[in-house]
Parts: C-alpha cells; structure tokens; sequence
C-alpha cells in the first residue's frame, strides 16, 4: 500500500480542520475581546503590514493566531509604554532597525548614552495631553486630528476616554493650526494628506543619514562622536532650511 504524497495530507488535514482552528482559533470578535482593541483598529494595522491578515475561510470570514494576539499586544505596549509612531513599531516587528552589525550597534548605544541634547534624548514617559482642547485652541479639527493618526504623523491614544496625544507631539498640531490659519484651508483643497510628502521627505533623507554618518561615527570615540552629533544637527537643519528657500527663490526667478 503506498504512502499518501503531501498533497494528499495536506488535504486531509484541510478536511479534518477546515477552518485552519488549530492554528487559528481566534474570530476577530475574539481578538478584539483578547486585545481590547476595534475592529477597526485591528484592520487598520494590517493594512499597514504591522499585523498579517488573518486565515481566510471565507469571503467574509477570517480566523487568527496566537501570533495575531502577541503581535497586537506588543503594538499596544509600544504605544503606551513609548509612544512610538507606527513605522517605528513595525520596524521593531519586522526585526528591520538598520543595517548594522552588532559592534557597530554597540557604539551607537554608547553614544546615545552620551548625548545631552534634551532635543535628541526622548522622554522615558511623555506627558499625556488632553487633544480636544489642544485642537480647539489651535484650530485644527478633530478630523484632521485623526487624519495624522492614520497617517502616522502623530500617536492618537483614547483608551476608551479622552482623545490624547503624547506631549512632545503637540508642535505638530501647532504648526498644522498655524499653516490652516494662514489661508490653507479645505475649502482650497489643502489637507493633511499634504504633509504626507513632507514626511515621505524627510523620512528618506533619514535613511540615507543613517548609511552615510553613523557608521562612520561609529569609528570614533562615543564621547566625541556625541559632541559631533549634537553640534552638527543644527548646522545640518539650518542648511536643510536655506537650501529649500534657495529652491523656491530660483523657481520664482526662473518665471518672466
């Protein structure tokens, strides 16, 4: 009698477990009642790849994994705990936090030890603020609120009570309440979705940063390679300001 190739066993395992239960015992009522997160929230993850999409079993159903439940649980601890935006949470998914080899990672974290700049060492715990109010008294509604959440330009917490936002992130809502008090409004056509290339941007020209100058750093002393850093940011920022001016100025020159 001959023995059954592995298409054949994986078929009868389909049929004895067709909805995939063992590996996938969670319904999303289920994961939400796990996590204490929406629905929404859980779909809006996935859609961003932090979360896998669940075991299809149908048009309309889906089932989940331990994995799901340990992944979200992480996601949560990473927003509450440190405040993280969302690329930087499925960066610490993924396993994607740069290119570096361990002696070059090991340099990094004494610099960072060494750093003094209040502006380059992030707050253990921030400052939860109350977000309505923040909103009211810059002008910004609480759509475009949500907006930059879903985009991941600001970290929107509610815990099923008052809308906040971490207090080293209030400078976003200012700066956006000031741009829509100067005459972008919607009415024009002007929204959050325009600073998604602001962000798009800035974060490439961060990677590219982190090729060039850290490992070179990296091939000096942590104390001097702290100096370096926090000497050369402003420098770097002043340059990064000039040159779009520069940008700007030449466009309108160019025009008769």
């Amino acid at each position: 009698m001959s023995r059954p190739d592995a298409r054949q066993a994986t078929s009868a395992a389909t049929k004895a477990d067709p909805k995939g239960e063992r590996e996938h015992p969670y319904r999303m009522k289920d994961l939400c009642e796990q996590t204490g997160l929406t629905r929404q929230a859980i779909h809006f993850y996935i859609q961003q790849g932090l979360l896998p999409p669940g075991h299809k079993t149908g048009r309309n159903m889906a089932y989940y994994s331990h994995e799901h439940v340990a992944k979200l649980d992480m996601i949560r601890k990473l927003q509450r705990e440190r405040f993280l935006p969302l690329k930087a949470i499925k960066a610490v998914l993924s396993g994607d936090t740069g290119d570096f080899v361990p002696a070059q990672r090991q340099v990094l974290r004494d610099i960072k030890a060494r750093l003094t700049s209040n502006n380059l060492k992030p707050a253990a715990a921030p400052q939860m603020i109350a977000a309505k109010p923040l909103c009211k008294q810059h002008g910004v509604s609480i759509d475009d609120l949500e907006r930059m959440a879903k985009l991941g330009l600001v970290r929107l917490i509610d815990d099923r009570g008052p809308l906040r936002i971490p207090e080293d992130q209030v400078w976003i809502i200012e700066h956006w309440g000031r741009i829509r008090a100067l005459g972008f409004t919607e009415e024009l056509g002007f929204g959050v979705d325009d600073m998604a290339i602001y962000e798009e941007a800035i974060s490439n020209l961060f990677e590219r940063e982190k090729a060039l100058i850290l490992p070179r750093l990296s091939r000096l002393s942590p104390d001097r390679a702290a100096i370096m850093l926090e000497q050369a940011l402003p420098a770097i920022h002043a340059f990064l300001s000039r040159y779009h001016l520069a940008q700007i100025r030449n466009f309108l020159a160019a025009i008769e």
